[in-house]
């Protein structure tokens, strides 16, 4: 499966997340040897850190290369111009691969785009349960919406939308998935992310966010302000 998929993981001081992301990958059926592009801009000593560490501690499992990152759409970007593998799967570093078939289950579809629900903290779930109805009803109207956490493009099809651009600064993975000819969600309850920005920003912040990404969805110039997004 290495000369099939590249995996691409943004990263900005996400600590002992990335170490943890890393080797739950590394723990994939039929993934040896993977490429892994970690496209990382972290500025704390800690951080950078655990960047090298895991580079060094999953050599021998996977190809882990570093590269200089940004913004989630410029990391992003910059990792795809390096891909020469028919798949890409861009990975959020926390987000943590439990099943260890499901990059397995994913390509099976053979389609343009994959992605997955998730599970998370205690007392948030209910948050996700609403977001895949949301998904699904994207999906049936035609603007599909991956979640830019876990998105597993065909490469062709991926730089067919024209690729990530580095100048959005907000749901960046919106206004590329929705130009997705055909995205599969793979239900499986193996993909865990964390609750923080929910925790930060609150529910109703988000839900209204997203539905202004809906009505802006052909309007670039709204992806490229922050909405306060990473405040």
């Amino acid at each position: 499966m290495k000369d099939k998929l590249t995996i691409i993981i943004p990263c900005k001081n996400e600590k002992d997340n990335i170490y943890e992301c890393i080797g739950l990958i590394a723990k994939q059926v039929g993934f040896d040897g993977t490429k892994v592009i970690i496209a990382d801009t972290s500025d704390t000593a800690e951080s950078l850190e655990w960047v090298y560490k895991t580079q060094l501690h999953f050599r021998n499992k996977l190809d882990i290369r570093i590269i200089e990152g940004g913004f989630p759409a410029k990391a992003r970007l910059e990792g795809s111009k390096l891909v020469d593998t028919p798949y890409i799967l861009f990975l959020d570093a926390d987000i943590m691969l439990f099943n260890k078939f499901v990059l397995l289950e994913c390509l099976g579809y053979q389609t343009d785009l994959v992605t997955v629900p998730f599970q998370t903290e205690k007392g948030f779930n209910w948050i996700f349960r609403l977001f895949d109805i949301q998904q699904r009803i994207s999906n049936w109207i035609g603007t599909p919406f991956a979640v830019g956490g876990f998105q597993l493009w065909k490469t062709e099809a991926y730089w067919k939308t024209g690729g990530y651009d580095e100048t959005h600064l907000f749901a960046e993975d919106y206004w590329v998935s929705q130009k997705a000819e055909v995205m599969k969600i793979h239900k499986t309850k193996g993909v865990w992310t964390s609750a923080r920005r929910f925790k930060n920003k609150g529910f109703f912040y988000m839900a209204w966010l997203t539905i202004k990404c809906y009505f802006n969805r052909n309007n670039s110039e709204f992806f490229k302000k922050s909405h306060n997004y990473w405040n």
